[in-house]
């Protein structure tokens, strides 16, 4: 599919699903790629933290892409840019901020050298291919938050990138109503749009309202008080900052990500008055009702700080009469392992606080108010729902059209949308998929590999070796091993039996090693099937002796 005279939009990830960003457009014969993220593994994906998009359909059209523009920071829109930008081999566009975070990263997997970043100044304009582009700030939970204002040969579109509006917004400048409103004056076609909070009937809220919580919530403290949010939050470590003064409290950081955040943030000119940190020995020699302790780890995750404080691995201890304070908003899916880590601190004597006890977190998204205010202002023919599962992007196609936007196109990964000349309409599917970060490999996230992973977390696994004699009998007793399979203290009888009805099947077969290997793969199966109702991997390994 190569693009015509004619406006495409494409979603690689990100649609029918949050996280993993990867959107293109296309026209005159080029592709623009917006983002390039990563999302998260659950517990589907054993032995896997990371998932990268499938991105065969560009690869196979490199010579068509033109470059790369990002949006902002978080790790859903430009995760996944140490795994492919060197091979894609286009240039990146990001605004200052977002360039340190991805030249960080671009270094840690050593390309750094091998990659074009182009840094392009806030609110600033610049051409890629037969696109042009400016920068357009809104409010976000990072610095830089940018929606994209893409001049095309056939429309314009405004392209939100994850936002939200903010009346007391505590780091950058986002764009006033009137600037938006200009920008609506333009003439716009199609609006690529947010939707992952359209079921909110209330606006996300102001970052300045949760330093009055905070304040309020940590002031009542008498003990250690950590708080745990997003790392990349930068304008909640700023009200974090200010909550240690307001409250009397020295500040200590906890987690290579928060390090890294304030590292590039404080070099692009945020966070400059953030106070002093203290390091770890000095916050426990303190008084407790002197010490702010800042934390990742907030999702459960248990590598974390918070994990490891929680289960007394870390040189940070809270005990009785302690706070952890959860800034953060709890990411479905991620609930057992969040639960793991409150319950533990819960033995230890600590009091939690969450969102849902007092107003200590605001969302980075926009709500129904702020959908529809956006809406007035940019006045785009045609809305592009993207950035959520499939039923908050059909919420939003129909709340959009509610609120008088003329039509939208409800599409998802893969779908090829036709946006102009004419009737947006549906041209045909590109490959989409997933991949896993399977330690320094990339996988398919339903290839061999994987499925077997499952199959091995699902019923364990059994090693049977057999030696036969020249004339094909057996050569003493079959030896087997077995793991992950459920016989506890059965396990010797359980061996005794699933090794003679192997060594049945050595007597009853024949010579062909294939299938006399399938005949005892299946005889110990359906021994373990009986004693377990499990139906374990066996591997069967035939050595002549």
């Amino acid at each position: 599919m190569t693009p015509g005279n004619e406006l495409l939009f494409l979603a690689l990830g990100g649609s029918g699903e949050i996280g993993m960003n990867v959107n293109l457009y296309g026209t005159q014969g080029k592709w623009v790629m917006v983002d390039c993220g990563i999302t998260f593994a659950d517990p589907f994906y054993p032995g896997i933290d990371v998932i990268l998009p499938d991105l065969s359909f560009i690869e196979e059209r490199i010579d068509d892409l033109v470059g790369i523009v990002l949006t902002h920071g978080h790790e859903d829109h430009i995760g996944a840019l140490p795994y492919f930008a060197a091979d894609l081999g286009v240039p990146l566009y990001a605004t200052p901020f977002t360039a340190g975070l991805i030249a960080g990263k671009l270094d840690e997997e050593g390309i750094l050298d091998r990659v074009k970043l182009n840094v392009i100044e806030n609110e600033g304009s610049f051409k890629v291919g037969p696109f042009g582009f400016r920068y357009v700030p809104l409010a976000h939970s990072i610095p830089e938050g940018n929606a994209l204002l893409i001049d095309t040969p056939h429309g314009r579109v405004f392209h939100t990138g994850d936002w939200k509006l903010d009346a007391a917004p505590q780091l950058g400048t986002p764009s006033t109503a009137e600037e938006l409103n200009a920008v609506g004056d333009l003439g716009i076609l199609a609006m690529t749009c947010d939707s992952t909070n359209v079921f909110n009937p209330e606006s996300s809220g102001s970052e300045g309202d949760v330093r009055r919580g905070l304040d309020e919530v940590i002031a009542a403290q008498k003990g250690r008080v950590l708080v745990t949010t997003f790392a990349s939050n930068a304008a909640r470590l700023q009200t974090l900052g200010e909550v240690a003064r307001d409250c009397g409290r020295e500040i200590c950081v906890a987690g290579r990500s928060l390090d890294r955040i304030l590292k590039v943030a404080r070099a692009n000119g945020y966070l400059r008055d953030f106070p002093p940190t203290i390091d770890f020995d000095t916050a426990m020699r303190m008084p407790k009702h002197k010490v702010l302790i800042v934390a990742t780890g907030g999702q459960g995750e248990p590598r974390a700080a918070l994990a490891r404080i929680a289960d007394g691995s870390h040189q940070i201890k809270l005990d009785q009469g302690d706070t952890v304070v959860f800034s953060s908003k709890q990411i479905p899916g991620n609930e057992i392992a969040i639960g793991r880590i409150q319950n533990s601190l819960s033995e230890k004597g600590v009091r939690m606080i969450t969102d849902r006890q007092a107003f200590i977190h605001v969302s980075g998204h926009p709500g129904r108010p702020e959908l529809a205010a956006m809406y007035k202002w940019i006045r785009p023919e045609i809305l592009i729902p993207v950035h959520g599962e499939f039923r908050h992007m059909a919420e939003h196609a129909r709340f959009g059209i509610e609120c008088g936007v003329p039509g939208a196109v409800l599409q998802s990964n893969g779908d090829i949308i036709k946006l102009a000349p004419g009737t947006p309409k549906k041209l045909g599917n590109a490959q989409v998929g997933r991949l896993v970060l399977d330690g320094d490999v990339i996988l398919p996230a339903d290839g061999g590999t994987i499925n077997d992973r499952r199959k091995l977390a699902a019923n364990g696994q059994i090693s049977i070796a057999v030696a036969l004699g020249p004339n094909g009998g057996l050569r003493g007793d079959p030896d087997m091993r077995i793991q992950g399979v459920p016989v506890e203290e059965d396990r010797a009888a359980f061996i005794a039996d699933a090794v003679e009805a192997a060594t049945e099947a050595v007597v009853a077969g024949g010579k062909d090693h294939e299938r006399l290997r399938e005949a005892i793969r299946l005889a110990v199966r359906r021994t373990a099937t009986r004693w377990t109702g499990k139906k374990p991997i066996v591997d069967v390994l035939i050595v002549e002796a």
